[in-house]
């Protein structure tokens, strides 16, 4: 095995100090009870605390009940959830790791939900995967004016029991066909309004909201689809102009992912190879100068250094890996440092006593 270079080394954004590159990328759990987290969600994060993660960004959670992507996702419209994070982020930080949070809506992709809305009145064409086919998607609402500057305070004040709860980061989720994404998205946002005219307008007004009650030290980052994976779906070009316009929002780092759209187009999507993703975030790196997280089935250790090694991005986003073992960090580092050093043979006690029973005999 060869030796780990940059995978290890610590990581300074803004007041956000990291002691390793890895990132536990959010990835929802479907077992919350009124969008309050509970004992799994509690196990869940700080074991991977334990097991070494620098940088634990918790699932998608909602700023409004009808933004959730199911019954049983996370929310944070009301103060009962926020207290219910704070034991979460208390147990991240006593193992040395750093806690964020993903808020979002999910607009049009809301399964078990009557109040589905939209930028524009477009059902999503894809599977309703999480609710193991009890729940299909529906024909939105489109979202009036009035109700597009409700959900920007609500995002506001969802940051302001983030910070509350004491986590170290937010992060928007403007990727995977949800909310801001909806908005962005040329094919997702037919509206004829400012909204539709100006298609950064509705997360641009979200970044700016939820910097003005952010501490000046801390960092906001924010997901993206830095190309649409379906039928007519943009191209990274467009991903990079997405980039660009939130970074000079305010955005301190990008979270570069894809897709999301619509149901798979075998001609405009990658094969889903190792690092299938890294190319996405190379690519916005080159176009903002911010901070960027790859993602993208990086769990060999090795290919996870290599793409830091490259300068591809800052940190990478460990997902699956991090699902099937939560120590993934410890037993990469004992793998690797293990390899790396010399084979010394330590004889026990158990082992000297039979080598001189042996000599004996002979």
């Amino acid at each position: 095995m060869t030796k780990l270079y940059s995978l290890n080394t610590p990581f300074q954004l803004k007041g956000l100090s990291l002691k390793n590159r890895v990132v536990m990328p959010p990835m929802c759990q479907y077992s919350a009870t009124n969008g309050i987290a509970n004992e799994w969600h509690y196990t869940h994060y700080a074991s991977r605390a334990v097991g070494g993660v620098g940088f634990i960004i918790v699932e998608m959670t909602s700023v409004a009940e009808n933004g959730r992507i199911s019954p049983n996702c996370l929310g944070l419209w009301n103060d009962e959830q926020r207290d219910a994070f704070k034991p979460i982020v208390k147990a991240i930080h006593a193992h040395d790791s750093k806690a964020a949070i993903q808020i979002a809506h999910s607009g049009r992709k809301a399964l078990g939900e009557k109040n589905v809305v939209s930028s524009s009145p477009m059902p999503y064409d894809g599977d309703a995967d999480a609710g193991d086919g009890k729940w299909q998607y529906q024909t939105p609402k489109e979202l009036s004016k009035s109700e597009i500057l409700d959900l920007v305070q609500a995002f506001q004040n969802t940051a302001k029991r983030a910070i509350e709860a004491g986590f170290d980061a937010i992060e928007l989720h403007g990727a995977h066909g949800y909310l801001i994404h909806q908005f962005h998205s040329p094919k997702m946002n037919l509206r004829t309004d400012e909204y539709g005219q100006d298609k950064f307008l509705f997360g641009k007004q979200i970044i700016k909201a939820v910097k003005e009650v952010m501490p000046k030290d801390m960092p906001l980052l924010i997901r993206i689809s830095a190309q649409e994976f379906g039928s007519n779906g943009y191209d990274l070009s467009y991903g990079c102009e997405i980039a660009k316009h939130y970074v000079d929002a305010g955005v301190d780092m990008v979270h570069v992912s894809g897709g999301g759209d619509d149901k798979l187009d075998n001609n405009h999507r990658p094969s889903f190879h190792a690092g299938y993703q890294v190319y996405l975030a190379k690519g916005i790196k080159q176009a903002v100068n911010v901070p960027v997280i790859a993602v993208g089935k990086l769990e060999d250790p090795e290919l996870a250094d290599y793409v830091l090694n490259s300068g591809d991005a800052d940190l990478v986003a460990i997902g699956r890996g991090l699902l099937r073992d939560p120590y993934w960090v410890l037993n990469a580092q004992y793998a690797h440092n293990a390899a790396n050093e010399p084979v010394q043979f330590v004889p026990t006690p158990y082992q000297t006593t039979l080598s001189l029973e042996t000599n004996k005999k002979k």
